[in-house]
């Protein structure tokens, strides 16, 4: 395919057929073993600052995982700015104030900054050799491209095994991970 148009137009097939796979795969339990897997992983980057996400729709759910991260490291969660801007991110807290932020994702009332070096972030789908599929906005792959200019930030998919696809259509743009963590363990990619 060539054009933006006909990658745009086999994103927007890629993800429905993986919003299908997620739906089907979202379990609590599926979850918890996701974010026992997560807490193993970040074993080795203790202290460093993290951002993780407020789960919507049938994203797998990280909470209990940010929960005991933000027991020894700062945590924050992505705050849209605006289409085309890069996300920022404020400290997040088990129990601070919350209030609803754009797609219906909660950010914190008090908005005080986080830089993180760590970046778990939620997707669509995901390839084996670390390509992610989101929303379509790009938000996360401006971001880490503005992060990673800066020094190094080590991105985490979270998701579902069974948001594996084969392959995605991909950009130049598009960022790659250096994780996935999924129900059925870790994947290292860089």
């Amino acid at each position: 395919m060539k054009g933006p148009g006909a990658i745009g137009e086999a994103k927007q097939a890629a993800r429905k057929a993986a919003f299908v796979r997620r739906k089907e795969a979202h379990d609590p339990a599926r979850g918890a073993k996701a974010c026992a897997h997560l807490l193993k992983f970040m074993d080795a980057h203790v202290g460093r600052p993290v951002s993780g996400y407020m789960p919507i729709r049938t994203e797998a759910d990280p909470l209990s995982a940010m929960t005991e991260i933000a027991k020894y490291a700062p945590v924050g969660v992505p705050v849209i700015q605006g289409p085309g801007q890069p996300l920022l991110f404020h400290r997040w807290e088990p129990g601070c104030a919350m209030k609803e932020g754009p797609f219906g994702a909660m950010v914190p009332v008090k908005q005080t900054p986080v830089v993180p070096e760590i970046i778990i972030l939620p997707l669509v789908a995901f390839t084996s050799d670390g390509y992610r599929l989101g929303y379509g906005g790009g938000f996360y792959d401006r971001t880490l491209e503005g992060l990673r200019a800066r020094g190094p930030v080590v991105a985490v998919g979270f998701a579902y095994a069974a948001q594996e696809a084969e392959n995605l259509p991909l950009e130049p743009t598009d960022q790659p991970l250096d994780a996935i963590v999924t129900e059925a363990g870790v994947r290292l990619f860089r």
